[in-house]
Formats: C-alpha cells, structure tokens, sequence
C-alpha cells in the first residue's frame, strides 16, 4: 500500500448560484488518521467530502494532500479513492472485473489487473464469490466489493460518503468494526462523513463536526464528548444538556448566568462581559434527582418523558428555560425512586459537571 498523507483543507468554501454550502473552512486532516465528518443532513459535509475528492469543484480556498495541491487536478490524479453511498458497482461485470475496473481505464493489462483485483478481493475476504455479480450479493458483500474496488488503486487517502447507511443495525457495527480494522491495517488516511454520532464516536480519531457550512469543532470524539465547544455541538451530541441566559457575575476563575424563568447557575470559565449572551452545557448522566446542596446546583421541573433504554433510564424535564433538559438515570437508580410524566422533580449537578460554550461568529 502507497503512503498515508496528510490532507489540508485551507479557507474552503462552496458556493452553488446565491447560496453558500461551505463557508470558508479549514482543517488539517493528520496522515494516517481516521476522521469523521459529521453533521445534519445539509451542514455541507458531503459537498467537503466531494472537494477533497475533486467530484465538486471548489469556489475559493485549496486543498492540499501531502505537499501537493491537488485543488485544480481531476479526480484520478489526486491519489485519494472515493467509495460512494450506493456502491455504484456494475451489474453485468462479475467481482474482479468491478474491482479492477479503474486499472482498466489506466491501460493495466488483464493478467495484471485481475490478479490484483482477486488480491483486494481476498483481504475483503470476497475471494470465494469472485465470478458473482453484484445482484447475487447481499448489502453488506456489496459494500466490500466497492471498498476493494477503491483500494485497488493504492489512494493514500480513502473518502468514504455514508458508507453505512444502508445497511442493517447488526451488520452496521459489525461492518464499522471491519473498517476500523482496515484502516488500522492499511495505515491510510480515512475520511467518513457520516450522519450518526455512534458511528462517528466509534471510528474517528479526529471528528469534524459541521452546522450551516461550518466547522463548530474539529477533535478527538472523548474532547468533543467532554468539551463540546457550542450549543449546537453539545445538542447535536445529545451528551449535553444547553441553558441559555445572560452573565450576571464573574470572576475568580467562575460566571454565573440568569436563565430567563429567572434562575441562576455557576459554571468554570473566564471572566466575561456582564449582560452578555452565554450558553452552559450540563452533562446528562452526571445530573442527579436530588434536591441542590450547598456544593451542587440545579433546579426543579416538570417530567415530560421517561424512555426505558435496559441499562439506563432518560428522562425529560421542563425547566430552567429549557423543555428538554435530560437525565440519564441508572436503571437500579431510577427503579429505586421511579418518577411519572407529570411530576415535579428536583434536578442537581456538581460545578465539574458543566462546561461553558463558545458561540460562533456567523
């Protein structure tokens, strides 16, 4: 397998007619690594994933792979492959003349490229089904068929657009373990845009996680789970309850926010402008129904959902200006005090278990 590089998207944007998909982005993506774009659906990921690979041309901004700019080259000469959401395998070819269909179109003879093509068949472990077509597979051999057709080039970066969508829950983490396996192997670069924050926590060393266009932070999945850096990570996360209010004090290494139903809440940060806008994010599985003490903080609500999930119970509750602050209970703790739909509950966490968002500038 070819080297690993680095890819480096500098001040990117995407613009279609009068709107803007992608608003001057940048990244550096490191060799080797494994990096989840995520996001909801229209944030501008897929129109990201497509400029690396040359299938979108770029507005403004350039994208380099090692120390190549590769902004102006065509799809075939930028060393990346590209595995799309379809597969797009061809139904008449059997398996290896799919997978070798690229070396085909580059002239390599059939001795050669066929003997590659049942080599990338045989590390997807398809080596038994290679004189079958695509229509007498099931999804998941279809997807290795398309990921061994991707490699057969030797791309020193694999773009991967939902590559498990379509497939069933079980065979969806199966299949995302086999990726994690592969990348790990093959030592490529791996960039996955995906719509599912499991999928995204489970692969990446890197998530990029986009809103609007935009990157609203790029890190290891344990940072962005611990650290959400804004309101739209914290909630598109779901890991993270957000109250919105205005900075009544801070100082001394703490600020204190006014909620609009009037309660105020502390939480560790630096010293910000009085009246000013803020946003406090509050772990789910660290809040407590227990009424405050004098170390904690919190308030009382109104329950206005209980989900059984096995293992832990969710609950939902209105207050504090928020009609969706939730509370991932133990089931052993829930089950010990269950509440209803309905009842008045009080809500606590510890000062450790908050953490201040950043806003970003439109």
């Amino acid at each position: 397998m070819s080297k690993a590089a680095e890819i480096d998207i500098v001040s990117v944007s995407k613009v279609y007619g009068s709107t803007t998909a992608v608003h001057s982005i940048s990244l550096k993506i490191p060799s080797g690594s494994y990096c989840c774009f995520l996001g909801p659906s229209g944030c501008g990921k897929t129109s990201t994933l497509r400029m690396i690979a040359g299938h979108e041309s770029i507005s403004s901004g350039d994208v380099r792979l090692g120390n190549v700019v590769v902004t102006d080259l065509p799809p075939a000469k930028r060393g990346t492959a590209m595995m799309f959401q379809s597969y797009a395998l061809f139904p008449h070819l059997d398996l290896i003349d799919n997978v070798a269909f690229s070396l085909k179109m580059k002239g390599v003879d059939k001795e050669e490229r066929r003997a590659k093509a049942l080599e990338m068949l045989k590390l997807m472990q398809m080596e038994p089904y290679a004189t079958r077509r695509p229509a007498q597979l099931s999804g998941g051999q279809q997807q290795r068929v398309a990921l061994a057709r991707a490699l057969i080039t030797d791309p020193e970066a694999l773009l991967l657009d939902e590559p498990l969508s379509a497939l069933d829950p079980f065979l969806k983490i199966r299949m995302r373990a086999e990726l994690k396996k592969l990348q790990k192997s093959l030592g490529i670069t791996f960039v996955h845009v995906t719509h599912s924050q499991e999928e995204a926590m489970a692969l990446a060393d890197i998530i990029v996680i986009m809103n609007d266009g935009r990157i609203e932070q790029a890190a290891h999945p344990r940072e962005v789970f611990e650290r959400p850096a804004t309101a739209f990570v914290a909630r598109f996360m779901g890991d993270h309850n957000v109250l919105s209010g205005r900075v009544v004090e801070s100082g001394n290494g703490t600020v204190t926010l006014e909620v609009t139903e009037g309660q105020t809440f502390t939480v560790a940060g630096p010293d910000q402008e009085p009246g000013s806008p803020i946003d406090i994010g509050v772990r789910t599985d660290r809040v407590r129904l227990a009424t405050p003490s004098e170390k904690t903080l919190g308030f009382n609500g109104i329950v206005s959902n209980v989900e059984y999930r096995g293992a832990s119970v969710k609950i939902t509750v209105i207050g504090a200006g928020s009609d969706d602050f939730t509370v991932i209970a133990t089931d052993a703790d829930y089950f010990e005090k269950p509440v209803s739909v309905g009842d008045a509950v009080p809500l606590s966490w510890g000062l450790e278990d908050a953490v201040l968002l950043g806003r970003i500038a439109a």
